[in-house]
């Protein structure tokens, strides 16, 4: 796995968290326990922090980044990912924060200051622009993402499995 430092922030990855060879972790990141990320997933903490929460999975081409403190925003945006979310193949996440339980499309983007609470769907390829929020409890899909409908008890239900499908699918990975 490349993990790497940039310049004094060091990773930190927690118990039992796998970061396949073809990823990258660098800078100022924090992983939770039983967490994973994929192939060619990118995590870069140079400019800000990033902090993945427990049992979260980073799928496989996606970007997790943040901004810089600048003369355009002075103090950037760190990024943030709760328990239990799962990120979907090539989502783009930056300087924003996910909270506990969500799933976020394949092909999504998430951008600076974009705050998405609690059991949200994102459909896939679906935009959530700048300091945009999104209600949770609700589908939200498109570019701009809209609120299609609330989620259904099945729905809701899909947190906790996929979640817990991910931590089964990396301690195989982890078993070797």
């Amino acid at each position: 796995m490349s993990v790497r430092s940039f310049e004094n922030a060091h990773p930190k990855i927690g118990n039992r968290v796998f970061v396949d060879p073809t990823a990258l972790v660098v800078g100022d990141v924090e992983i939770g326990a039983d967490s994973s990320i994929w192939p060619m997933a990118v995590v870069r903490g140079d400019v800000h922090s990033i902090r993945i929460g427990e049992r979260t999975s980073i799928q496989d081409g996606s970007v997790l980044h943040v901004t810089h403190a600048g003369p355009f925003d002075p103090e950037g945006h760190d990024l943030f990912i709760g328990n239990d979310v799962t990120v979907g193949h090539k989502a783009m996440i930056h300087g924003c924060s996910i909270a506990d339980s969500c799933l976020i499309g394949m092909g999504s983007v998430v951008m600076d200051s974009a705050i998405i609470h609690s059991n949200v769907i994102l459909g896939a390829n679906s935009l959530v622009p700048p300091g945009r929020e999104l209600e949770g409890g609700f589908l939200w899909v498109g570019s701009p993402a809209r609120k299609i409908r609330p989620l259904n008890e099945e729905e809701l239900k899909f947190f906790d499995y996929s979640a817990k499908n991910y931590v089964k699918l990396k301690d195989r990975y982890l078993a070797g």
